[in-house]
């Protein structure tokens, strides 16, 4: 069962998302003609207004022309400028009321800038990609754009038939009409916006293992000439798969797919359900590997249980972090141990001004949050000793799927696990810049 967390306006993007309703679903045609990289598209969102009467309201979308805007079927007063439109309901919305919104828009989409470059949709040589992380979901359709609205999703792309669509969720329907083809994704899911992946471009298909009776089925999407090397790269996804369940809990979705663009990106990105790498990240020899257990992790840590906000980023990163060392450990690589001393002896060499569990939105993607957060839940996991530390982690996965989680939830969750007190510890790993002695397993005085 989810828990869910109260969660107002985003502190590092005040611009992105409103906390005056809640989304329950959007349901969104889009059809996409990658030549002239033109987009038109309709969206039908349905709401729920908050504790107050709405009189008003805000979505994100970027600058788009916009068609049409409608609220429960009729014309509202809008305006569109710096990537929100903010819409007024010709009839107040009463609280908690559901109510539904339709808007049509179309024009050349691109990414929205960001400090990180720009974000959201990226026209390729020949295709497109979406990679969204952290406020880049307005770039390609109108959203509530906070990490904490989840909704349920329905997508519909219409594209030239030579084009492939990959989409986050069950394919539905692929169905083509003279030169286009329409490819219908549902995510039943609730979903962060910004975990909204698509993909679009000359992909061969394979499947990932035999997923059996009972089983996850799991595709990849890849350019043909790169097949020889991503066989061998994604090889041991399955037996990830089969791991992160024995250690988190049953999968959380209903498939998970994996898509591998011609170009380059700088590094992968997840989505609900999907996982979005570059041509870089497929070498033959496996060079990459961590990174495919990190996204396969993050599927539980970040969008199944996801973040109230993004000052808690480090309880997506830091367990993705961390579930990479943890597939070295069982595949016959390093353990776990002699990863968390190598990542302290590189945060050492670092400036200490990194506080964990509110890095400030110019720390939130360094390279130090990854390592400290892998490192504070090794803490945890020495602290409580494995037995404990496994079946904590299993019921914060349980208890919180689908939901809404911060860093104060995470502290409260871990000291139902012990009898002692956890606070120096948290108050040392997350709530100061000082780096603190690396963790020793519980009932042991050796250091690695």
């Amino acid at each position: 069962m989810a828990v869910q967390q109260t969660a107002g306006r985003d502190p590092y993007f005040p611009d992105n998302g409103d906390a005056r309703y809640r989304v329950h679903r959007y349901e969104i045609t889009l059809d996409y003609r990658p030549g002239p990289n033109r987009l038109a598209g309709s969206a039908r969102i349905n709401a729920i207004a908050g504790r107050a009467p709405l009189t008003e309201f805000q979505l994100n979308l970027a600058d788009f022309k916009i068609g049409r805007v409608r609220v429960d079927g009729r014309q509202p007063h809008y305006t569109h400028r710096g990537g929100r439109l903010r819409v007024r309901p010709a009839k107040p919305v009463r609280a908690g009321a559901a109510f539904t919104v339709e808007v049509h828009w179309s024009g050349n989409p691109k990414p929205v800038p960001s400090p990180w470059g720009g974000l959201g949709w990226e026209e390729l040589e020949d295709g497109a990609l979406v990679a969204s992380q952290p406020i880049g979901a307005s770039s390609w359709y109108p959203c509530n754009d906070r990490p904490a609205d989840k909704a349920s999703y329905l997508l519909s792309v219409t594209t030239p038939s030579a084009y492939s669509v990959v989409a986050g969720g069950r394919l539905l329907t692929r169905t083509t009409k003279a030169s286009t083809t329409t490819w219908v994704y549902e995510q039943s899911a609730p979903t962060s916006s910004y975990l909204v992946g698509l993909a679009i471009g000359k992909y061969q298909t394979v499947l990932l293992g035999d997923p059996g009776p009972g089983g996850i089925p799991q595709h990849g999407h890849i350019p043909a000439e790169l097949l020889p090397e991503f066989s061998r790269d994604f090889a041991r996804q399955p037996a990830m798969m089969e791991l992160f369940q024995d250690l988190f809990g049953p999968y959380p979705f209903d498939e998970y797919a994996v898509a591998v663009t011609e170009e380059e990106l700088d590094v992968p990105v997840e989505a609900q359900g999907l996982s979005l790498f570059g041509a870089n990240h497929v070498d033959g020899a496996r060079g990459s590997e961590r990174l495919v257990a990190h996204e396969l992790a993050h599927q539980w840590f970040g969008n199944s249980v996801s973040i109230a906000d993004w000052r808690h980023i480090w309880l997506n990163e830091g367990f993705a972090k961390y579930a990479e060392w943890l597939w070295s450990e069982r595949s016959g690589g390093r353990t776990t141990h002699q990863l968390a001393a190598l990542a302290h002896r590189f945060l050492a060499t670092l400036p200490q001004d990194l506080k964990l569990a509110d890095p400030g939105r110019k720390f939130m993607f360094d390279d130090r949050l990854y390592e400290r957060g892998g490192l504070a839940v090794h803490a945890v996991r020495c602290a409580l000793g494995d037995e404990a530390f496994f079946l904590m982690l299993r019921s914060w996965v349980r208890l919180h799927r689908s939901g809404v989680v911060s860093t104060q939830a995470f502290t409260a969750h871990v000291a139902r696990f012990t009898d002692e007190s956890m606070d120096d510890l948290f108050d040392t790993w997350l709530y100061q810049g000082e780096l603190p002695p690396l963790p020793v397993p519980k009932g042991s005085t050796a250091s690695a």
